[in-house]
């Protein structure tokens, strides 16, 4: 059962986006609309008496990064930042990577990628179907998280609910988004909207991570005494993003509230020490977070979390 605040959707809304155990296989999923899929992977884990999978629904590279991240730092920043971590000024990879919680008789599937051929593909390869997706999770509306909630304007997962941040929704409803409108607004009859600090299901909270769009929401998640930080779109790179919070994004509608919830959130992952997924972070998208000078520093998963 859901437990958390229920807000009615707006009728008018139409006028408003540790036991580790990978797959090594790849199968085609369709990419983003800025370029082609590279594979799907997933990669699996236990926390406490949950399943974890986190799922490669597509991947692809753009150009131009400081475009996108470090708008207010210079180039000679950016490009010492860079080169002290190996990666080139030219280019960036991005991951999108959806997550599958199995907790109990509940499998709930944050985000869903852009597109409904990448996340079913994705689940498919994990050992899913879209029918066994119980919740679906939104955590926030933005295209490459809402674009697989719908297969040819039919509802992708036939027998889930959904659950979002009410703030996130309610800024959505009346923005006139198309992407919005028709992947998200047909399901408002199952919506259920939560707050920070509300529960989708026992050991699945709420944070309020708002900036990146007006109620983002971050999920902690906690089972037999472990717990993760599922951040979303928090943090969009390892280094131009998560090391260096103050960096503008491109993407963050309101860049000083982004940057002041990356370092509330990443702050208490490095003070509980506690693994974190990433939906932008480089696959498998786990990782740790540690402080370094003003920011912080970024530690991929390696084999942590193995059986």
């Amino acid at each position: 059962m859901i437990k958390m605040t229920r807000r009615k959707a707006l009728a008018t809304a139409a006028a408003a986006p540790l036991a580790f155990a990978a797959s090594t296989k790849a199968s085609f999923a369709e990419g983003h609309a800025m370029g082609p899929s590279r594979g799907s992977i997933h990669q699996r884990f236990a926390l406490g008496d949950f399943e974890v999978t986190t799922l490669l629904a597509g991947t692809t590279p753009r150009d131009n990064p400081q475009g996108i991240f470090g708008m207010n730092v210079s180039a000679e920043e950016f490009a010492a930042a860079s080169a002290e971590n190996f990666i080139p000024t030219d280019m960036a990879q991005f991951f999108f990577t959806p997550t599958v919680v199995k907790a109990g008789e509940n499998t709930i599937l944050f985000d869903t990628g852009l597109n409904a051929g990448g996340i079913t593909s994705a689940l498919s390869e994990a050992g899913y179907g879209a029918d066994d997706i119980t919740h679906v999770v939104l955590t926030h509306m933005h295209g490459d998280h809402i674009g697989g909630l719908q297969t040819e304007g039919t509802p992708t997962f036939a027998n889930a609910v959904y659950v979002t941040g009410a703030v996130e929704h309610n800024h959505w409803s009346s923005a006139g988004n198309a992407g919005f409108d028709a992947n998200v607004v047909p399901l408002n009859e199952k919506m259920s909207f939560l707050n920070g600090g509300d529960t989708v299901a026992p050991g699945i909270e709420a944070v309020e991570a708002f900036g990146h769009t007006p109620g983002h929401m971050a999920y902690r998640i906690t089972s037999g005494g472990a717990a993760l930080m599922l951040i979303a779109d928090l943090a969009n790179h390892p280094i131009w993003s998560l090391e260096r919070p103050d960096w503008e994004v491109r993407f963050d509608a309101d860049k000083a509230a982004a940057a002041a919830s990356r370092r509330n959130v990443l702050g208490m992952i490095a003070d509980e020490r506690i693994p974190m997924i990433g939906y932008h972070m480089p696959f498998p998208g786990i990782g740790y977070v540690d402080t370094r000078g003003d920011g912080f520093r970024y530690v991929p998963h390696s084999y942590q979390l193995m059986l």
